[in-house]
């Protein structure tokens, strides 16, 4: 992987961790954008890779939110121009990258996760995070909006009543009551959230990775369609699967009793 300024990249077997760090505040600003962008671009390129954890490198911090001092800046120039620019803003470019790539991506709460760093977990596959820190979007408490996704990926995910209230008031949770909603996938201590979710991205990671990344488009993009035309993606990753040897090698092992693949329900790392 390439050097970084703000960002520190590992390996574990097929799983690569990103470990977030701009003390004191690990606040995310514009060329730790461009930083995101890179990553997903050398992470799926990099066919080693299967799976990729996003972590924070200030002890109770994931990111605490986007450099302030960046957008009244921004919030400046935009006083006084006439038509606000159209082209997707380059955060919005990364989350997506990161929400559309075939690998699987978890975000690894440390902690504070409040305005962008809630947008970029959001954007994740998976979501766990450790007790004692908080997630939420307080934008609108400054006047603002969640501007990297949040207002959209936030009522996807609880629906439009819960996120409406979340966001009007700024609402930030504990990492039982982000679990509680669905919010995040699973509360952990903090000495046990990366073993919790190291195991469970090594337990994805040994998943066909075909499977994995369709699976994946399936469900991203077919819930933004109406369904006929989700049905008509699912097919075509279907066909897709069903064209890998990974497919091939295992359902032949399963028919001729060589490999039993099923869980009990509830079972997972």
């Amino acid at each position: 992987m390439a050097d970084y300024e703000f960002l520190k990249v590992g390996r574990d077997g097929p799983v690569a961790v990103c470990t977030i760090f701009n003390p004191p505040e690990n606040l995310m600003n514009s060329r730790m954008v461009q930083e995101f962008l890179r990553l997903a671009d050398e992470v799926e390129a990099d066919e080693a890779v299967r799976v990729l954890i996003l972590t924070g490198g200030v002890e109770g911090v994931f990111i605490a939110h986007y450099d302030v001092s960046e957008l009244v800046a921004a919030s400046a120039i935009l006083q006084q121009a006439k038509n606000p620019p159209e082209e997707l803003h380059a955060t919005h470019q990364a989350f997506n990258r990161f929400q559309s790539m075939p690998k699987p991506v978890i975000a690894a709460l440390n902690g504070v996760a409040r305005g962008g760093g809630c947008e970029l977990a959001l954007a994740c596959d998976f979501r766990f995070m450790a007790r004692g820190g908080h997630i939420g979007l307080p934008e609108a408490l400054v006047g603002i909006l969640p501007g990297a996704g949040g207002t959209q990926r936030m009522a996807r995910l609880l629906g439009t009543a819960k996120a409406l209230e979340m966001i009007l008031f700024g609402k930030l949770l504990t990492a039982d009551e982000a679990e509680a909603i669905g919010l995040i996938h699973k509360a952990f201590d903090p000495g046990e959230l990366m073993a919790g979710a190291m195991a469970f991205a090594h337990a994805v990671a040994s998943r066909p990775p075909v499977s994995v990344a369709q699976i994946k488009q399936c469900i991203h993009e077919g819930s933004q369609l109406p369904l006929l035309e989700g049905l008509k993606l699912e097919q075509a990753c279907f066909w897709e699967t069903m064209r890998s040897p990974d497919a091939l090698r295992l359902m032949t092992d399963y028919v001729e009793g060589r490999f039993q693949p099923f869980q009990q329900s509830g079972d997972r790392p």
